[in-house]
């Protein structure tokens, strides 16, 4: 056996990366493979993981059981659930340049077009900017976003190339978003101030995903259901 590792690409790993994790220590304790002090010691470490080289070693004794869990991106082409980031530039003008809110609130979301700069301002308001499904005219994107007394949340998707650089005074900018994405993305940078108030840059599944890995977790509960009870009747009939 040798020490080496794989490489791993230092990717911030996305909510259904830590959950699929979680639901193989989960499958783990009922086959008997942990114990619950393990469990939980496991399920906290997938919880607070931010990266794919944090998550992979959680799992790394326990065999594969079905689809394997995969810490490592692939091209587009060899991803069904990847984004192609080809499809998602286009020509012509942005949807918007500029969202504002005072004492109110603005959203841009859904598959609006997003050009080279993008102005957000909230007073005494807030603001939404989701890109997971929008399209871009460039390559490189710079989202600046402005609060006083107001909140503001950048929604990204896992796949995509994001820089956050904000400055907060008596508020916060907070990052949970900055790391490489898959091939291809745009370059994403965010930057603003937010006094008194507050940004937030985090990277989300898409719906179409959050709602397919829904539907996998469903079918699996029931395979494994109607396999426990495919064993629960042999055993009744081996007593018979």
């Amino acid at each position: 056996m040798t020490d080496e590792q794989p490489h791993l690409p230092d990717l911030r790993a996305a909510d259904a990366d830590r959950e699929r994790v979680a639901e193989r220590l989960r499958d783990a304790v009922a086959e008997g493979r942990l114990d619950m002090e393990e469990f939980e010691e496991r399920l906290d470490a997938t919880y607070k993981a931010r990266t794919y080289g944090e998550l992979e070693p959680i799992t790394r004794d326990l065999p594969d059981v079905g689809a394997k869990i995969s810490m490592v991106k692939g091209p587009a082409s060899r991803d069904p659930d990847a984004i192609d980031w080809s499809e998602r530039m286009v020509s012509g003008e942005p949807t918007s340049k500029l969202g504002f809110a005072f004492w109110g609130g603005f959203s841009r979301k859904g598959g609006w077009v997003v050009g080279r700069q993008f102005d957000g301002i909230a007073v005494w308001g807030g603001g939404e900017i989701d890109l997971r499904e929008a399209r871009f005219t460039e390559r490189d994107v710079e989202i600046r976003c402005w609060t006083v007394m107001g909140g503001m949340q950048v929604i990204v998707p896992p796949e995509m190339n994001v820089l956050v650089k904000g400055f907060g005074f008596m508020g916060g900018f907070d990052d949970k978003a900055t790391g490489e994405g898959t091939p291809g993305s745009p370059r994403v940078v965010v930057k603003g101030f937010a006094l008194m108030g507050g940004v937030g840059v985090d990277r989300k599944i898409r719906r179409a995903e959050k709602l397919r890995l829904k539907e996998e977790r469903r079918r699996e509960r029931l395979e494994r259901r109607e396999a426990r009870h495919e064993l629960h009747a042999r055993k009744r009939e081996e007593r018979d």
